[in-house]
């Protein structure tokens, strides 16, 4: 498999800074975010803390990843076996094009122009539905929120909640005016809007003949693929449409159907709060009068082999995209996902996607100082990914600009030698009163204060306290 792949729906996205200024501006955005991510943190601290084996279980979680990750070659060619065996079709994508053209091709074949789409982060990733729409074909998105995103031509925001950052009121405007089905007196009440979503999907439900969907695991050892959801839009488009097409990244992967049994507990409980998914969808190939009659597994690399090289960043690979760390980030709180420039938001975003895509642009650069390394994401996580250590990882990765460079070769220089260190916190201690006036480096004193330097070194003040002890123990 290649290097570095790509996100072509999200090209051209600025840095994180420059995004994430208007989104911080932005108080309807914040007020969405804090209610929406304050509650489900709540409800998820509240629904782990009922197990008592919880940290057994994210170890457990973390172990049965790290084992496939390190033998995944083995998993991947037994999974192929597995599904052809049962039926189905494996077709092996290096990036998003060749994902993407495969998809397409798929869909070419069936004759059909239109596709019903389970929510899933690989096909945003590669940008299938921009592709799909290129060569003629109709992609509808079946998930409430997904739905509610691609009416209003928008992206998505959040991993499990992708329009959190619209509330209720909006939602009802943007239905109103996109949605022919929907009443005219149609109000913001949860209730009222899933009816009409419902009565707008329910048609396409029924005359789609093709279905694209995600995969949140894949079994090795019987080729089985699972989805799990909330609305049971999924069990829809997996069980209706006579040909299923799903699109896996390769780090998907589970060994048995026995280590389900962990992820089925831990995924839940740190996504939506619930004890189990409302929908737990599984197939296994193709099977006669029962389902579709074609189905399709393209296993996606787009940078995965490389991410899973490197001994830190491969960490990354365990994420089972529940969107704990989004809830929990202070940083994600004020500047949504927006400012991520990437489908994957958030502090797993900002390890994820400069690893994928390769830190060679603006929005890649930047993201590995997208965080205050506060360490909340580390906690939460299920499967215990650090993702401090990986950012500070990638930090020093990200390409420096010349300032920078000379400024961390002048601190090297001086913390390399201790007298060259005593010098200088002394000559600091000199000149304390004119930190207040500095502005270099402007990023960081546009919106803070110098920090003041004491006016006496703890060397100096341990070197006379020395002194000080040693006079007074004298006869």
């Amino acid at each position: 498999m290649s290097g570095p792949g790509s996100m072509p729906a999200y090209v051209g996205m600025p840095s994180f800074p420059k995004a994430a200024r208007d989104a911080v501006a932005d108080r309807r955005l914040r007020g969405n975010l804090a209610h929406a991510t304050g509650t489900i943190r709540t409800r998820r601290a509240a629904a782990v803390a009922e197990l008592d084996d919880w940290a057994e279980l994210r170890e457990s979680a973390k172990q049965i990843k790290d084992h496939t990750l390190a033998h995944l070659g083995h998993y991947l060619r037994m999974l192929e076996e597995k599904v052809v065996e049962a039926g189905g079709t494996v077709h092996w994508a290096r990036d998003a094009d060749e994902a993407d053209r495969i998809v397409t091709d798929l869909v070419k074949a069936t004759g059909e122009t239109e596709v019903v789409k389970v929510k899933s982060m690989a096909t945003q990733e590669i940008g299938l539905n921009e592709a799909l729409a290129d060569a003629g074909i109709s992609a509808y998105e079946t998930d409430l929120a997904e739905l509610i995103v691609q009416l209003g031509d928008d992206r998505p925001s959040h991993i499990l909640v992708p329009a959190i950052h619209k509330n209720r009121e909006e939602i009802r405007d943007l239905f109103r005016r996109t949605m022919p089905s929907a009443p005219a007196g149609l109000t913001d009440d949860p209730a009222a809007l899933a009816e009409a979503a419902r009565r707008h999907l329910r048609a396409k439900f029924l005359a789609a003949k093709v279905a694209v969907s995600g995969a949140n695991f894949a079994i090795a050892d019987t080729g089985t693929v699972l989805v799990v959801e909330s609305e049971g839009n999924g069990r829809m488009c997996l069980t209706l449409p006579e040909t299923l097409i799903t699109v896996m990244g390769i780090e998907k992967l589970l060994p048995t159907a026995r280590d389900l049994e962990v992820f089925l507990q831990v995924l839940p409980r740190s996504s939506t709060a619930e004890r189990m998914n409302p929908y737990t969808s599984a197939w296994t190939g193709v099977h006669p009068g029962d389902g579709p009659r074609s189905f399709h597994l393209v296993l996606l690399d787009n940078g995965r082999t490389a991410t899973r090289a490197d001994d830190i960043g491969r960490q990354a690979l365990r994420c089972i995209r529940c969107s704990a760390c989004l809830n929990v980030c202070p940083v994600y709180a004020r500047a949504g996902g927006h400012a991520y420039g990437s489908p994957y938001p958030g502090p797993i975003g900002a390890i994820l996607s400069p690893q994928i895509r390769g830190i060679g642009s603006d929005v890649d650069a930047s993201l590995p100082f997208a965080s205050s390394l506060c360490g909340a994401c580390y906690e939460v996580c299920p499967v215990a990914i650090d993702i401090p250590e990986v950012l500070v990882h990638l930090r020093a990765k990200a390409p420096k600009k010349r300032p920078e460079r000379l400024a961390m070769g002048a601190a090297g220089w001086v913390l390399a030698s201790p007298r060259r260190l005593a010098a200088a916190q002394w000559s600091a201690g000199r000149a304390r009163r004119l930190a207040r006036f500095a502005r270099v480096p402007r990023a960081w004193t546009a919106t803070r204060d110098v920090p003041v330097p004491p006016s006496t070194s703890f060397r100096a003040w341990w070197a006379a306290r020395a002194k000080e002890e040693a006079r007074d123990e004298r006869p």
